[in-house]
């Protein structure tokens, strides 16, 4: 992808500035992997890092610490399932909109906030994605 990422890309944000001009490529292949996670469905950080056949679970989350906000940043997540802190009523509003599996808090947890239900949240980068069906090289 070649267009320019900016900073308020999601919805319902207010335009921002652009983030930079040129993105370093491994950035790039991050947040279009990002771009191709179904609604509804996440992948771990690490997952995008295994999809990509690159770096690690530190590497992608500090790629969507930068640059995230251009994308769906909600389907990137942390492997136990929970929510982004700092970020948890909006990622929520999220994943309620788009119908991704949650489960519900034990009623002794911090806030009684949700967790995603990972077994059935999880997208594989193949089923149920944008086009054919067929695994999209990035």
């Amino acid at each position: 992808m070649s267009e320019d990422r900016t900073s308020g890309g999601r919805p319902g944000a207010a335009p921002a500035t652009p983030v930079t001009a040129e993105l370093p490529v491994y950035a790039e292949r991050v947040l279009d992997v990002a771009d191709l996670i179904p609604p509804g469905r996440v992948m771990t950080y690490g997952d995008v890092a295994e999809w990509l056949g690159d770096g690690g679970p530190r590497q992608v989350g500090r790629v969507m610490a930068l640059y995230g906000s251009a994308v769906p940043w909600w389907r990137v997540v942390r492997s136990d399932g929970a929510l982004l802190p700092g970020h948890e009523l909006r990622a929520l509003d999220h994943y309620r909109e788009e119908g991704t599996p949650l489960r519900e808090a034990a009623r002794g947890a911090e806030g009684h906030l949700p967790r995603l239900d990972m077994k059935r949240a999880r997208w594989d980068g193949v089923t149920g994605g944008p086009g054919t069906g067929d695994k999209a090289h990035i």
